[in-house]
């Protein structure tokens, strides 16, 4: 289980008036986007924040579990990134939700699991490695957040089914999803069954063709009064 300290980057922040999707957009032309700060039993607060600063913590080793220093007005908290959103056409970000990070207090995040090894049910039985679930939720200090939590599947093989119960343990994190959650086994490789042409040339003339449905790209989503645009998922 590999476990960081608290990021030291800072994330500068603005103050920001409230208003309608139009204000929002101004923010994002004078090249901001639009984020409020909450948490730590203090109230909520309208910010506008660089998006290449946001992009660099999502991006980095450990993502959105990040812990950095927010600076605004002056001063500095420790926070994290919560929630973001993405233009769904242009990718590009459209709004975020930053938390105060108490250092001595516990939080929950989610962390992903990384499968290490060559499992020998792929090796020696030819059937294939399938990882159901892609991270776990934990319980920890921030600066005990792991980056990554790595499970050996070098011995797994048919009719044996990796737990969460069988993830590294550590004293400073506890796993808040069922231990009996699986996470990984091995499956069978199914042979696709070829069609020969004359097969293939009577299912198409006894399937109708269906009309083409053109579908239309979602709008641009803001952060007052509209459905969510589409999340980035959690590393």
């Amino acid at each position: 289980m590999a476990t960081k300290a608290a990021d030291t980057s800072t994330l500068e922040a603005q103050p920001r008036t409230p208003g309608t999707k139009n204000d929002a957009r101004r923010v994002r032309r004078e090249g901001r986007i639009p984020a409020v700060i909450y948490g730590a039993g203090k109230s909520a607060v309208p910010v506008a924040v660089d998006p290449r600063q946001v992009s660099r913590i999502l991006h980095s080793e450990t993502g959105h579990n990040s812990v950095f220093d927010l600076a605004l007005d002056g001063e500095k908290t420790k926070a994290m990134i919560v929630d973001w959103q993405y233009e769904p056409i242009k990718g590009s970000l459209l709004h975020i939700d930053l938390k105060r990070i108490a250092m001595d207090r516990k939080l929950r995040v989610n962390v992903p699991i990384e499968l290490v090894g060559d499992p020998e049910g792929v090796k020696t039985q030819g059937g294939l490695l399938e990882q159901i679930i892609r991270e776990v939720e934990v319980e920890c200090l921030p600066a005990d957040i792991p980056n990554v939590i790595e499970l050996n599947v070098a011995a797994l093989v048919f009719g044996v089914v990796l737990r969460v119960s069988d993830l590294p343990k550590s004293d400073k994190v506890k796993f808040v999803t069922d231990a009996d959650q699986p996470v990984a086994h091995i499956i069978s490789i199914k042979e696709e069954e070829v069609a020969t042409p004359e097969a293939a040339a009577a299912d198409a003339a006894a399937t109708p063709a269906e009309p083409e449905v053109i579908k239309k790209g979602k709008q641009e989503t803001e952060e007052e009064g509209e459905a969510p645009a589409e999340k980035k998922e959690k590393k």
